[in-house]
């Protein structure tokens, strides 16, 4: 078994204070509900709305773990920056939805989910996007599996989404299960701002070379950012040693949303 991407009590970084557009109240400001995929499965998701939206939307992919406060507060940090985000759970069809246990067996539900079923999830929460919010653009970020997750899915035209950004996303997908992200990369269909850490040894440079050179064959737009010294997992408000980093990271992935509704808009 792989080693978790966040500690239990982990936290997503603070937005640099002049990112904030509005404070949202606490926990309180996501809403946890449930939605159903095409298949008729329930899934559950935390939804933050924006009090003042700009018009992207983001669906948010964890971790192995699936859904559970790291990635409830990130959605919220990305409603305080002006963006409606969504973060949904992987294993609704092994499962069920709900709160676990921090030491939940994840690990056999990793290996049980498809890109499809988690791509026919995400067109869910790309609905809700819609249809409760102002989003017009649509970008996917994920974390780790998540983010190998989200650049499988850059790959599908079929997916209404027009941008997509992983933090260390898994590009060998034997142990994951899934196929290689720096093997599919070659056929990105969307922009695709790609954050790694140096000293991430699941994550060597050489699949990074190869998933680069997918990404340029594709003709997509791309950056793949390397921060040096830092491991996997350094995106963590705990981890104050690579805040220069994870400050970094918050600017980057901004920034690449406001470039993406840009050219969404022209």
């Amino acid at each position: 078994m792989p080693a978790m991407c966040f500690d239990h009590d982990a936290l997503p970084p603070d937005l640099p204070a002049d990112l904030v557009l509005r404070r949202l109240a606490g926990g309180a400001a996501a809403e946890v509900t449930e939605l159903q995929s095409d298949d008729g499965t329930p899934f559950s998701a935390a939804l933050a709305r924006s009090p003042q939206p700009g018009g992207t939307g983001v669906v948010i992919l964890p971790d192995v773990r699936g859904l559970y406060r790291f990635y409830i507060e990130l959605a919220e940090r990305f409603a305080e920056a002006g963006h409606d985000a969504v973060a949904i759970d992987f294993f609704g069809r092994t499962a069920g939805t709900g709160e676990r246990e921090n030491d939940w067996d994840y690990w056999d539900h990793v290996r049980q989910t498809t890109p499809e079923q988690i791509q026919a999830d995400m067109a869910k929460a790309i609905d809700l996007l819609r249809e409760r919010g102002s989003a017009t653009t649509i970008v996917t970020v994920g974390f780790c599996f998540g983010g190998a997750q989200a650049f499988l899915a850059a790959t599908n035209a079929a997916l209404p989404l027009d941008g997509a950004v992983g933090f260390y996303g898994g590009l060998s997908g034997e142990r994951l299960g899934i196929p290689s992200p720096k093997d599919e990369a070659g056929a990105t269909r969307c922009p695709v701002l790609a954050l790694f850490g140096g000293d991430d040894a699941s994550i060597p440079a050489a699949d990074r070379d190869v998933f680069a050179a997918g990404l340029q064959r594709s003709g997509a737009e791309h950056e793949v950012v390397v921060y040096p010294g830092a491991p996997h997992s350094f995106f963590d408000r705990k981890q104050e040693q690579f805040a220069e980093a994870s400050e970094d990271a918050w600017r980057r992935v901004l920034g690449f949303l406001g470039q993406v509704g840009a050219a969404q808009r022209t």
